[in-house]
């Protein structure tokens, strides 16, 4: 059953959520002398769960679109859900019972967390819960739009929520550094996502899902994904810059490296197959990214 879970919620990639988390936690520590370790574990339970919610609850509305079974049946799209609503591994109701415990989870936690740093943790819990159940559910479905608004919506959740988040578990007060480390790692987390639309883009075209990737067209769309990167690195610059982060954190832009690298292989058309590199270097460079950055602040912090 935990096998089962694990892969099914794709729990694999939780480090791109606990690791935010991590960041702005490290933030209160090193900015305001401020670190109080249970509150700190159970942000992470909550982004966690609010994480694990996400990614079920993603493929549940579409598996109902009929979006997962398009990719499955386009020849030559790779399918990124976790396969079990679509090969039938658990039931709908079974998949509907853990998703939906996973936000109890999230939920108890916020309002846990809300009863110590005050009231505004449920703001940051229902603006994130907001994004994650919506990006695909209708009427709003951010991920079917293909106007930019999905890739808003990521990183907001996956940066400017839970560094500022959990920044504010910590020493209930707001720091315009907190939205400053945010961006890089929020940004290189939205390359991920964007990065997966072209595993599958001619599926999510004939399911109707309107990704920047089908709106735009590949070539368009990697031009874009190009300037995420550059985006992401430059915000980590600019983090060094003012402040966010000490000057030793800037080892971290050698993590774009073997993205670059990746880029200079592809062309201006491609098979779905040859972004599945582009893919895991994204996933690479955000966790050793962020494991830099985390580093970095843990050193300034025992320095002060």
């Amino acid at each position: 059953m935990l096998k089962s879970f694990l892969k099914a919620s794709r729990f694999r990639v939780i480090p791109v959520m606990l690791i935010p988390v991590a960041l702005g936690a490290l933030g209160a520590y090193v900015w305001r002398g401020e670190f109080h370790p249970w509150l700190f574990i159970l942000t992470l339970i909550g982004a966690g769960a609010a994480h694990l919610f996400s990614n079920m609850v993603n493929d549940l509305w579409d598996f109902k679109s009929g979006t997962d079974t398009a990719a499955k049946g386009t020849e030559g799209a790779i399918s990124t859900n976790s396969g079990f609503l679509t090969n039938g591994t658990w039931s709908l109701g079974k998949f509907k019972a853990v998703t939906w415990l996973m936000f109890a989870i999230a939920t108890l936690s916020g309002v846990a967390l809300s009863l110590v740093s005050g009231w505004p943790v449920l703001v940051f819990g229902l603006a994130g819960a907001f994004i994650a159940y919506f990006y695909v559910a209708p009427p709003i479905r951010f991920g079917y739009r293909g106007k930019g608004y999905s890739e808003i919506a990521i990183l907001l959740s996956f940066g400017v929520l839970p560094v500022a988040g959990a920044y504010y578990v910590q020493v209930s007060e707001l720091d315009y550094r907190a939205l400053l480390l945010s961006l890089p790692i929020g940004l290189l987390t939205t390359l991920i996502l964007f990065n997966h639309h072209f595993l599958h883009w001619k599926a999510d075209r004939q399911a109707g899902k309107k990704t920047l990737v089908v709106v735009w067209g590949e070539q368009r769309a990697l031009r874009f994904s190009r300037l995420l990167m550059f985006l992401a690195y430059a915000a980590l610059i600019l983090c060094v810059v003012t402040g966010a982060l000490p000057i030793y954190a800037l080892l971290a832009l050698l993590t774009a490296i073997p993205i670059y690298l990746v880029y200079g292989r592809l062309g201006s058309h491609n098979q779905s197959v040859a972004y599945l590199p582009l893919m895991g270097a994204s996933l690479k460079a955000t966790m050793s990214c962020g494991a830099i950055l985390i580093v970095a602040l843990i050193v300034q912090g025992s320095l002060q």
